[in-house]
């Protein structure tokens, strides 16, 4: 049942406009706080009983100063998207 429940919540933020960062984390670009106010509406009608949401917020300049790693390799700096890129 709980996989159930992850596989539903993961193709509603999927939906939503969200990708897949890594295994159970989902990001989405936002270009204003009422957008964010929007989309954690979303996820809160979308999140079904007794799940649990964590939604962080950060800036332009904190999501550039993202380091990763894929293995040993680190992996290019992320480009902050552009208001008018379409997912």
């Amino acid at each position: 049942m709980r996989w159930v429940v992850q596989h539903c919540l993961r193709h509603a933020l999927l939906d939503l406009g969200f990708e897949m960062s890594q295994f159970s984390v989902y990001m989405r670009f936002c270009t204003s706080a009422t957008q964010v106010d929007t989309y954690c509406k979303r996820v809160e009608t979308a999140l079904p009983a007794g799940g649990r949401v964590n939604i962080l917020q950060f800036t332009d300049r904190q999501y550039e100063r993202i380091i990763s790693y894929h293995g040993k390799a680190r992996q290019a700096e992320p480009k902050v998207p552009d208001q008018f890129d379409l997912f």
